[in-house]
């Protein structure tokens, strides 16, 4: 179940933000009635990120190895493609 809060719960309801966060479940956190937070254990922050370093990572490496660069424009219209399967 997506567990939604006010950002106050953070302050006087830490432990029960914690628990359900240790457990696996993201926590929404809202301030004025708006999504602002989301709390997230650190397994799944790095479940998350993890795919994103080691691309970026890989990039790294490539740029380091050639001298070709390619304009954003190129970039975001070959991943379009890709998508889009043409």
């Amino acid at each position: 179940m997506i567990q939604v809060r006010p950002v106050s719960d953070l302050r006087n309801k830490f432990p029960e933000i914690e628990s359900l966060v240790s457990e696996g479940q993201p926590v929404y956190l809202t301030k004025n009635g708006y999504g602002t937070i989301v709390v997230l254990s650190l397994e799944k922050y790095s479940d998350l990120t993890n795919d994103v370093e080691m691309k970026l990572d890989e990039a790294d490496r490539m740029a380091e190895s050639t001298a070709e660069r390619r304009t954003h424009e190129d970039v975001f219209r070959n991943i379009r493609s890709s998508i889009h399967g043409r």
